[in-house]
């Protein structure tokens, strides 16, 4: 029997390789679903609905037409100086769309794996188990920890992923990120000023995709910690993207959090400690330095 699997967010990072991943699997019948057209270049192995979360009768027309056993809810408003700024709109997509899509798990009965973040915590003392004491800093922070609070409350059976720093890249190069950022500004002869006294588990979205999966086909519930397992400063990413390339590292210059000009703060030292995804789920991330690799040979195959 297969599973009916629905995914929120389906044009996004995670997204997309979580379809990627889950089109693949032959126990899985897999809904995709995103707001607007589908940015996805393989249209086969899924179907693909229009989806708005922040509207709830839409929420509830998805739901009531492919009734899914399985919901991954990746979908989610992760700009952190947008969502200081625009607070409604952080809450509609960050907290009220998990209250809808609570809801419409409970009618069907659904298991949610919900994506969370290393964002929930202040950074005093990371890296973290998923025992840590949440105590956000950030109204995105905040958001996330709000929509932790409705599945602790709910009576559906859940998992939440929480998740460090993702990066990767898409078929269409929409979206940067470090390693895409310091290779070009690199190649360009740029001076850049990197960060040294933050401290992060990089994720390679593969990674955090195969995490997702893990959870749902066995449908454990619970909270877990997904990311990479390198404990990295932003600066030291960036050293070892200049090594992989073969770049000039004298162009990296070192800088502090105060450097930069943001809205909404910043946790200093977060990052999370795996043992309990590696020994329950047998979650086994790769290295930074593979996944700049991987990401290297998934850019030279677009070309």
């Amino acid at each position: 029997m297969k599973k009916r699997i629905l995914i929120t967010g389906s044009n996004g990072l995670l997204g997309q390789k979580l379809v990627e991943l889950l089109r693949q699997q032959p126990s899985v019948d897999l809904i995709a679903t995103a707001r607007g057209a589908n940015r996805l270049p393989i249209t086969d192995g899924y179907t693909y609905a229009s989806l708005d979360i922040t509207v709830q009768e839409e929420v509830n027309t998805i739901f009531d037409q492919y009734k899914p056993e399985l919901v991954i809810h990746t979908a989610a408003m992760t700009n952190v100086d947008t969502c200081e700024i625009d607070r409604e709109g952080c809450d509609l997509l960050n907290v009220d769309a998990v209250a809808f899509i609570i809801q419409a798990c409970e009618k069907y009965n659904s298991y949610l794996c919900h994506l969370s973040t290393d964002f929930i915590f202040d950074g005093a003392s990371g890296p973290y188990t998923e025992e840590g004491v949440a105590n956000p800093i950030s109204y995105y922070g905040e958001s996330k920890l709000k929509a932790e609070q409705l599945l602790f409350e709910s009576t559906i059976r859940w998992s939440i992923a929480r998740t460090v720093l993702v990066y990767g890249i898409v078929p269409d190069m929409s979206r940067s990120n470090i390693v895409l950022w310091v290779k070009k500004s690199l190649e360009d002869g740029k001076t850049i000023q990197v960060v040294t006294d933050q401290f992060r588990t990089p994720t390679l979205a593969e990674d955090l995709a195969m995490g997702c999966w893990l959870l749902s086909k066995d449908e454990v519930e619970g909270i877990f910690n997904i990311s990479g397992s390198d404990f990295l400063t932003p600066y030291e990413m960036a050293v070892m993207t200049a090594d992989y390339y073969g770049l000039d590292k004298s162009l990296l210059q070192k800088a502090d959090s105060s450097t930069f000009q943001q809205t909404a703060k910043r946790p200093a030292r977060t990052g999370f400690v795996l043992d309990k995804a590696k020994k329950v789920l047998g979650y086994a991330p790769r290295t930074f330095q593979e996944g700049i690799a991987i990401m290297a040979q998934q850019v030279a195959d677009l070309v």
